[in-house]
């Protein structure tokens, strides 16, 4: 029903689509650009323009960041084949605006704020510049069609109160010790006092999928926290991240098991899935 843009900005402030703010784990930036990597061995989308970027080849997630090495995901897209660039937020929407026409259809976006502390110490606003694109596209205001997801709740609060969106706004959150933001404690954000304080400025919350399931009991029985029934008990949504066939939780044999449990028994409003169309299929077949 939605696609999720993961958006960072280039050196020069145009907005991409890309799930990181490195390019090596799925350009060939090294090949192409071998001496602009920082200190710490990362090709940060950020020290590009938006030129640079387009010079860039996209290939399926790999483990190094060399195109020639192993994939993530083996099973899915072969790493060498296609020729792809990485878009801008504006081109993927305007393309996904002319699909639905073509097709009679009404697609969501779901875009993701990337890093936004890291593009405002480089001196960019992030969150205009999704704004301007959204604007210029026409989805601005369009609350039943567009998502805009953060891990950094001070990102969310400004958008709501500085920038005065009217777009319905999802916390996302992490563990602590995955180095999504520092500035962030996700642990106080699961605790009933920080459910209340996101319902205070979001619509919903988007959490890691463990943080709802942890195991199996010694019966076989699905463990489970009460993340989602105190989210909702607030007026919040609750979206969790990520569902893959091909990366299933310890306890889950397929991919149908893992979905009925989230959405059959769970009952969660919604999930991220890098399968959709086998989502979308047990959903349709309840």
């Amino acid at each position: 029903d939605y696609l999720e843009q993961d958006v960072v900005l280039t050196k020069d402030g145009v907005p991409i689509v890309l799930h990181d703010v490195y390019l090596e784990a799925t350009t060939d930036v090294e090949q192409r650009f071998p001496d602009r990597a920082r200190a710490d061995g990362r090709f940060y989308a950020i020290d590009f323009t938006l030129e640079e970027v387009r010079q860039l080849s996209v290939h399926e997630r790999t483990t190094s960041g060399e195109a020639n090495s192993g994939a993530v995901y083996p099973e899915r897209f072969p790493v060498q084949a296609g020729s792809f660039t990485v878009p801008t937020l504006e081109q993927e929407i305007r393309f996904i605006a002319g699909m639905d026409k073509s097709r009679g259809t009404q697609t969501g976006l779901y875009i993701e704020l990337k890093a936004p502390r890291l593009h405002r110490a480089a001196g960019h606003d992030m969150p205009q510049a999704i704004l301007d694109v959204l604007q210029r596209t026409g989805y601005a205001d369009r609350r039943e069609q567009v998502f805009l997801q953060c891990f950094d709740d001070r990102t969310l609060r400004a958008l709501r109160d500085e920038y005065r969106t009217p777009l319905p706004l999802i916390q996302l959150i992490a563990e602590n010790d995955w180095g999504e933001d520092s500035a962030v404690d996700y642990d106080f954000l699961r605790s009933d006092a920080g459910l209340d304080a996101i319902a205070g400025y979001a619509q919903g919350i988007g959490p890691w999928l463990m943080h709802i399931y942890r195991g199996r009991d010694e019966s076989g029985a699905a463990i489970t926290t009460d993340l989602v029934a105190r989210a909702q008990a607030r007026g919040l949504a609750v979206h969790p991240y990520t569902f893959r066939a091909d990366q299933l939780p310890e306890g889950f044999t397929d991919f149908d098991s893992l979905l009925a449990l989230f959405v059959n028994e769970l009952k969660v409003d919604g999930l991220f899935t890098d399968f959709p169309d086998l989502a979308r299929a047990f959903i349709d077949r309840r």
